[in-house]
């Protein structure tokens, strides 16, 4: 199926574009409905977060990002739905650490409010993974470089002050190059964006590159996730509950989201359950059957 933008349908999407599996529709619908409760009370990211979603320089941008990371590498969706998942998931989960009092690093060390401690976030997820387009290798790097002109560009429309700008900017260029989990985190804001990219591992993201012929442990991984919920911790602020359907899930618990929590400057407020569903079942659902050796890559038989 093709892309559907739930902000509004009167964008064009023209040039370079993948599309996207069914399903995919869905889970760009509840992460920007999710988006749009929480900043419905932040005026300057809701702001931020309408300006970038219209904006052809960031459309592009994501077009291009997915084409070399799905087309070219057959990795999994890395373009806008994947961005907007991720901005939901930082949010929400920024959403409960103020509940429990937990300030991040801009709000705590006085940056500013938390209006914008939202746009920060929504932003930095929002063009995290732009520089796929670049390379994979080092694309935290070249999504930074990438998202500089675009925040020239936007940031003058929300902040008068150049200082305040600056310093907003700074944030968001932090918690875009440390969001991969072989930079290490040092402000909560670059944590919450590297475990909220971590979050979106549902099987509608595993799908495409399955599709595309890869049988990898993390495509396979990635398909035994039914869902994955943000939701207020027993023992801490945050807890993070993956349903699986087979227990292969648990590499892709381990792998990308365990890493980007243990070390973090989260580590001390989230908690992670992973589970297999229903419960009462005794084997896994199969998710495989056979596999082949063509060519360099083993496919799906």
């Amino acid at each position: 199926m093709k892309k559907q933008n739930f902000l509004s349908k009167n964008l064009k999407n023209i040039g370079i574009e993948v599309e996207v599996p069914e399903g995919y529709a869905e889970l760009e619908e509840e992460a920007v409905n999710a988006i749009k409760d929480v900043l419905s009370k932040y005026p300057r990211a809701r702001k931020m977060f309408e300006l970038l979603v219209k904006d052809d320089e960031v459309r592009a941008n994501w077009d291009l990002a997915n084409f070399i990371a799905v087309k070219k590498l057959k990795y999994n969706d890395h373009g806008e739905v994947h961005a907007k998942i991720v901005a939901a998931n930082a949010l929400k989960m920024f959403e409960i650490l103020a509940e429990n009092k937990v300030e991040p690093d801009f709000v705590e060390y006085g940056g500013g409010d938390y209006d914008d401690e939202a746009l920060i976030l929504t932003t930095a997820a929002l063009l995290h993974d732009i520089g796929n387009q670049i390379y994979r290798k080092n694309h935290p790097l070249h999504s930074s470089y990438l998202a500089i002109p675009i925040l020239q560009r936007l940031l003058p429309l929300i902040y008068k002050d150049v200082e305040k700008m600056v310093e907003v900017r700074g944030f968001i260029l932090n918690a875009i190059y440390a969001h991969d989990a072989d930079v290490d985190d040092i402000t909560m804001e670059s944590a919450l964006i590297g475990v909220a990219d971590a979050t979106d591992m549902t099987k509608g993201r595993g799908r495409m590159a399955f599709d595309l012929g890869s049988t990898s442990i993390h495509v396979v991984s990635a398909l035994s996730i039914d869902r994955v919920i943000i939701a207020k911790g027993k023992e801490k602020p945050i807890e993070i509950i993956i349903e699986m359907s087979n227990s292969s899930g648990i590499f892709q618990v381990e792998e990308t989201l365990g890493k980007k929590v243990i070390g973090s400057p989260l580590e001390n407020y989230i908690e992670i359950t992973a589970i297999l569903v229903p419960a009462e079942e005794k084997y896994d659902k199969r998710i495989v059957r056979s596999i082949r050796l063509k060519g360099r890559k083993f496919v799906s038989g």
